[in-house]
């Protein structure tokens, strides 16, 4: 079944915005599965720089991960300064660091005003976005992370990028 995912300028949106085919990936920054799939959407950009876009939702596994949604808030923190994407692909390259002085340490790394930063992450300014973000997850059927919808076709796990190709190259055969 098809799950209708409404995208808006508002989304993490890597890749070509008017792109055709959308990644929304519903995902845990502690998550070992996604840091392992992160690299698979990448080369998927890379293959298809003009059709694809990618889609960064939080959903955080809190019971298992309790620095995801601390991570998440940080990342929302970190988009107001554009560089969100950055800060996503240094939590993964760093997840068995992951908390409070890896986010200072990375903010500082990519540029960032740390005095908005830390203000935004310590007021938890974000949290009602990320389990916004969750809330939709769990509405559209993920269960798990990372979970994947191609043009609204789920792609649930960490799939291989051969998987993960397939399921583009249907959804540009349906356009």
């Amino acid at each position: 079944t098809k799950t209708e995912i409404t995208i808006s300028e508002k989304d993490h949106i890597r890749g070509n915005p008017e792109a055709k085919v959308s990644i929304v990936e519903f995902s845990d920054f502690q998550c070992p599965f996604c840091a392992v799939f992160h690299p698979t959407v990448r080369q998927i950009l890379a293959d298809y720089p003009e059709q694809v876009r990618w889609v960064y939702r939080h959903f955080p596994l809190d019971q298992i991960h309790p620095q995801a949604r601390p991570a998440a808030e940080a990342s929302e923190c970190v988009a107001e300064q554009e560089k969100f994407w950055e800060f996503a692909d240094g939590l993964f390259e760093n997840q068995e660091r992951l908390g409070e002085a890896l986010y200072k340490e990375l903010s500082a790394q990519i540029g960032l005003n740390l005095d908005q930063f830390n203000n935004c992450f310590s007021s938890r300014k974000y949290k009602d976005k990320v389990e916004t973000d969750y809330q939709e997850g769990i509405k559209a059927g993920v269960r798990g992370t990372p979970g994947n919808f191609v043009n609204g076709e789920p792609v649930f796990g960490a799939v291989p990028y051969e998987t993960l190709k397939a399921a583009v190259e249907k959804a540009l055969s349906n356009l």
